[in-house]
Formats: structure tokens, C-alpha cells, sequence
């Protein structure tokens, strides 16, 4: 019994490394999914699922990687210093065995599914970018303003396009500019909180050479831009149903804007989203007439 629980103990450590709870953000990789009338092709779905857990243990390879790059900057943060490595309780070596056992498994896994015909190597070569940008954010992008957001809107799109390679459908172009807007006030949104955040041991200093105005005027402009190019990926779609969306999109940014200005928010989009039940009442309405206007009516 003793054994079991520490190693349970053991485990709890490598699962918090992971960050299952930001792979929340890979929801986006089951768009193409949804909108692309194939929700009820369950190949389709096992598909999008097993393409979901590949793109989450790749996403958690770049997590670990960058814990290890920030390990004596996250020990000086109020809230990452828990964090397995940077409070020491998974050494930097262990750390290192365990990325590695998952690179393994991520590559094993996109080998078997391009083998077993379940998608094609485009997919595979999406995932492969998206490692590679998030290598490229860790080592140098998040130091250089804007081109770290830029490179996080990147990892947006990539999920958008891995997932419609996956299920085999066309990607709008308006989506694509509704997704990149998105994508750009969300970073920009979690560098106005780091924003307050910052002072001498402060773990990006990227955040100095950012202010309130810049952050607040291109935040409004994404806003913008994303709801016309939403409505307007609405509008040309052939479910006229969509439409009825459009007021709850702009409600779903006004009460996340809300949020992210509030003292005591940190701006990290899944904590904003999972800590408000409203906001989440918002997005489940949302979905259900989305999903009305597209299979039902």
C-alpha cells in the first residue's frame, strides 16, 4: 500500500507536468470537425480524438521544455514557482527522461496513425511546425516584443489547420482570419495582465518593453476585426442559422474583456474561460445553436 501511494505521488508530479488543463486550447484541432459536417462520421471523430492526444503530448514536450529553459526565472514567480521542476520536485535531469519518453511517444503515435492511413504526413508536418515555433518562442521569440505574440497566434492556426488535415476539409478564409484575430487578442490580452505583474526578478522582460495604451488599442482592433471577419464567415456560409451566433461571439469577447481587465486576473485564457461559469454559459449557447443551425434546421 505504502508503494502504491508514492508512486502515486510520483505520478501526480509528471501529470502536473504535462498541463492536461491547457490542452483546452487544442478544442480548436476539433473545429474543422464541427463546422465541416462531419460530426457524426464517427471514423472522423476517432480520427480528430487520437489527433487531439497527439497534439496535447507534443503541446506538454514544449511545456517541459520551456519549464526547464525558465527553471531559476519561474523559482522567483508567485505562482510558477509550484510548478514540479522550478520547486524542485522533479529534477532537471528526470524532467529531460521524461520529455524525451514523450517525443518518443508522439512520434510513434504520428508513424502508426500516417501507417494506419488514419491521416496523412501533412498532418504530421503541421504538428512538427507547431513544435517547432513553440521551440523557436522558448528560445528566443518570447523575448522579442510582438514576435512573441505572433508566434503564439501561429500555434492557433497550426491547431486549426492540423485539425482540418486530419478530417480532410477546407478551411474559410474568413475562419482563418477569424482564428488569427482571435489568436492575437488572447496573447495580447495575457501580456496586458503579466503587464501588472512586473517587477526586479519579474520572469519575462519582454513585459518592460510593452504598455497599458499599445496593448489596449491593438487588443480593440483584434476585437473588431474578429467579430467583422466571424460574421462575414457567417454570412457567405449556407446555414443561415449561423448568424444568430454572431451577437453571442461578441458577447463571449465583451465578458472575457471584462475579465482580463480585472485586478485580480492573470489573463491566462483558461483560467479566464474555466473560472466564470457565465462566460462558459456563453460558449455552451453558442455551440447549441451552432450545432442546431448546422445539423438540425
Amino acid at each position: 500500500e505504502f508503494r502504491r501511494v508514492l508512486f502515486r505521488s510520483k505520478m501526480k508530479k509528471y501529470v502536473r507536468m504535462l498541463r492536461v488543463k491547457h490542452w483546452l486550447k487544442n478544442v480548436l484541432i476539433f473545429a474543422p470537425l464541427f463546422f465541416g459536417e462531419v460530426l457524426f462520421n464517427y471514423t472522423m471523430i476517432a480520427k480528430s480524438f487520437y489527433a487531439f492526444l497527439a497534439f496535447g503530448l507534443a503541446a506538454s514536450v514544449v511545456y517541459i521544455i520551456n519549464d526547464i529553459n525558465d527553471v531559476e526565472k519561474d523559482r522567483k514567480h508567485p505562482t510558477k514557482c509550484k510548478r514540479p521542476i522550478a520547486s524542485g520536485e522533479v529534477s532537471i535531469k528526470a524532467a529531460w527522461v521524461f520529455c524525451a519518453m514523450l517525443v518518443l511517444l508522439v512520434a510513434v503515435m504520428s508513424f502508426a496513425a500516417v501507417f494506419l492511413d488514419l491521416y496523412s504526413y501533412v498532418a504530421v508536418i503541421w504538428l512538427v511546425a507547431y513544435i517547432v515555433i513553440n521551440l523557436i518562442y522558448s528560445k528566443w521569440g518570447k523575448h522579442v516584443p510582438v514576435v512573441d505574440v505572433v508566434l503564439l497566434a501561429v500555434g492557433f492556426l497550426i491547431r486549426l489547420y492540423y485539425g482540418a488535415q486530419v478530417v480532410q476539409v477546407d478551411i474559410s478564409a474568413w475562419l482563418y482570419l477569424t482564428v488569427l484575430a482571435g489568436a492575437f487578442y488572447l496573447g495580447m490580452g495575457k501580456r496586458r495582465n503579466e503587464l501588472k505583474n512586473v517587477s526586479e526578478g519579474e520572469t519575462r522582460a519582454v513585459l518592460r518593453k510593452y504598455n497599458y495604451a499599445f496593448l489596449d488599442k491593438n487588443m480593440y482592433v483584434c476585437i473588431a476585426f474578429a467579430e467583422v471577419t466571424y460574421a462575414l464567415w457567417a454570412m457567405q456560409s449556407e446555414h443561415s442559422g449561423l448568424m444568430f451566433t454572431v451577437p453571442v461571439v461578441m458577447v463571449i469577447f465583451m465578458k472575457y474583456s471584462l475579465n482580463i481587465e480585472a485586478d485580480d486576473s492573470e489573463g491566462n485564457p483558461m483560467d479566464v474561460l474555466l473560472e466564470d461559469k457565465l462566460l462558459l454559459v456563453c460558449v455552451l449557447l453558442y455551440a447549441i445553436i451552432a450545432f442546431f443551425s448546422i445539423y438540425v434546421l
